[in-house]
């Protein structure tokens, strides 16, 4: 599953667009490399997330196409 899909539907990012502009601004990093939004998401892979002055860090637990409000938080960890 592409990159902006994945944090839109797991629940991250609220939209796709904004997941979109964000990975095109470089503030995505999967792995320790700045990633673009068709990077191809797998099981195990770390996101960094950059948001202003916050880091979020999660790791990939799952990768569904759709996923419910309850199921969403399912799919990654937060790692502090």
């Amino acid at each position: 599953m592409r990159l902006d899909k994945y944090l839109k539907v797991s629940r991250i990012i609220k939209r796709r667009t904004v997941a979109n502009e964000a990975c095109d601004a470089g503030r995505v990093i999967i792995n320790g490399k700045v990633a673009r939004a068709s990077y191809d998401v797998k099981v195990e892979d770390v996101i960094e997330l950059t948001m202003g002055a916050r880091v979020l860090k999660f790791k990939v637990l799952e990768v569904t196409e759709h996923a419910t409000k309850d199921n969403a938080s399912l799919m990654y960890e937060a790692i502090l």
